[in-house]
């Protein structure tokens, strides 16, 4: 059995377990930095709208010795003020400008032909009126708001509306991050990149649905025992889920990072940059989401019920009153040396796991001496 195996069992059994609900505020901390940053970015530089929301004019220009510079200083030389000029693969140079009327679009066509040593069927035009790019904008916004209130709807008919609105904050929390580092990057928002965005909150969303569930699972019932508490009985679920949710991400993370290296650095291709980009972001963030943030966010709503918080009093009523018959079993055992429990072993509490129902390795002591030494009459009897 492989080391990741060998601890993904530890982890599902109770062997092993990491406090993430316990220590949520220090993943809420690295949570606060990056959301700080996402938006100093959005507030501060702002997006990099693609001329598809805000308008403009598009000239791409195939060409394989043409540069960039000469390509800005002819559309300049045009009457384009400020254009945006970059490079897409090796023979091709795309020029924005702001919007335009026909003429002057001809205008400039003609002089980037003359001055790159191109003829006029070697460029492409599209032109982007305002009043289209803002409608663009209005339905990809339209989009947005009816996937969350659809994904709202879906998990409190699923599960309940406390784990409804903390998936729906793990999935804020990659919007915003997604978002601020277009921001921060000055990377082009296009609609591929609206296509990328909505992508991974369908895919952080399934994460956490993954958790959610195995959350239920651990919780069902859980009011009507006092041997854990929700709080609990959450965190061994994550235990349990938090292997699958690394391998997942790794698994999708890997075609996507060849997207970034071999089709935006060797091929050149743009609207593979802005969909993988936004894939890859959002991916690392939603599955940081799944395991640090939804399911401690659940967890603080939920402790919040009256019943989980008469559950939680009477977990630690129980584990208070077995530390002092432990201690007290303790004292009676140093004033008599050498007596142990009826089966010859020292007695230890149960693991969280298996009070939970989840699959342990119990080991059982043989017979004590006294009981092997009774006539099978008297053993039957009791």
């Amino acid at each position: 059995m492989s080391r990741v195996s060998s601890l993904a069992h530890r982890l599902y059994s109770g062997e092993v377990s990491f406090d993430f609900v316990g220590k949520r505020r220090r993943f809420y901390a690295v949570s606060a930095v990056f959301l700080l940053l996402a938006l100093i970015g959005l507030f501060g530089r702002g997006l990099n709208l693609g001329i598809e929301f805000k308008g403009g004019a598009e000239f791409t220009v195939v060409s394989s010795t043409a540069t960039v510079e000469q390509a800005r200083a002819s559309a300049q030389s045009a009457g384009v003020s400020a254009p945006i000029v970059t490079s897409v693969g090796s023979d091709k140079i795309r020029i924005q400008t702001p919007s335009l009327t026909l003429q002057q679009s001809d205008a400039i066509k003609t002089q980037l032909a003359s001055d790159l040593g191109v003829t006029q069927s070697d460029i492409g035009v599209q032109l982007v009126g305002p009043s289209w790019g803002s409608e663009i904008t209005k339905r990809a916004l339209q989009g947005l708001i009816v996937f969350l209130i659809a994904v709202v709807l879906f998990l409190t008919v699923y599960f309940e509306w406390r784990l409804a609105m903390a998936a729906l904050v793990a999935l804020v929390h990659d919007l915003l991050i997604t978002i601020g580092i277009y921001a921060l990057t000055g990377f082009e928002v296009t609609p591929a990149t609206v296509i990328g965005v909505l992508t991974i909150l369908g895919f952080s969303l399934y994460d956490t649905v993954v958790v959610f569930d195995k959350v239920k699972e651990n919780t069902r019932g859980i009011t009507s025992s006092n041997r854990a508490t929700y709080s609990e009985a959450a965190n061994l679920a994550l235990n349990q889920t938090v292997v699958r949710s690394i391998n997942t991400s790794v698994v999708a993370l890997l075609p996507v990072a060849a997207i970034l290296l071999i089709g935006v650095g060797l091929l050149g291709a743009g609207t593979l940059k802005d969909l993988a980009l936004a894939l890859f972001i959002g991916t690392a963030a939603g599955t940081y989401s799944s395991i640090f943030i939804a399911t401690p966010v659940a967890c603080q709503l939920q402790e919040r019920r009256p019943d989980m918080k008469a559950l939680a009093t009477r977990v630690a009523a129980r584990r208070s009153g077995s530390d002092a018959k432990g201690a007290r079993s303790g004292n009676a055992r140093a004033t008599s040396p050498g007596a142990t429990d009826e089966s010859g072993e020292d007695s230890t509490s149960s693991p969280l796991a298996s009070d939970l129902g989840a699959p342990t390795v119990v080991s059982t002591g043989a017979r004590s001496q006294t009981q092997r030494s009774r006539p099978r009459s008297q053993r039957k009897k009791r």
